[in-house]
């Protein structure tokens, strides 16, 4: 049986953890001028997959 494929761009993105996975917030990469500094500090942090795609992460990364 050969090796199945592991998503190129979901291995970019998701990290493995105890309890899921995590991944990076949106709208943080450009026109950040804009953007309150209170809103672009609370933007910093990693977050959970949600439980809604954690099984789409799953099959998207098989041996992570």
């Amino acid at each position: 049986m050969p090796k199945m494929k592991s998503n190129s761009g979901a291995k970019k993105r998701f990290k493995r953890t105890a309890n899921g996975f995590k991944h990076r917030q949106s709208f943080r990469s450009h026109i950040l001028t804009k953007k309150s500094s209170k809103r672009i500090r609370q933007l910093r942090g990693m977050l959970q997959v949600s439980a809604a795609d954690k099984a789409l992460v799953k099959r998207m990364l098989p041996y992570i």
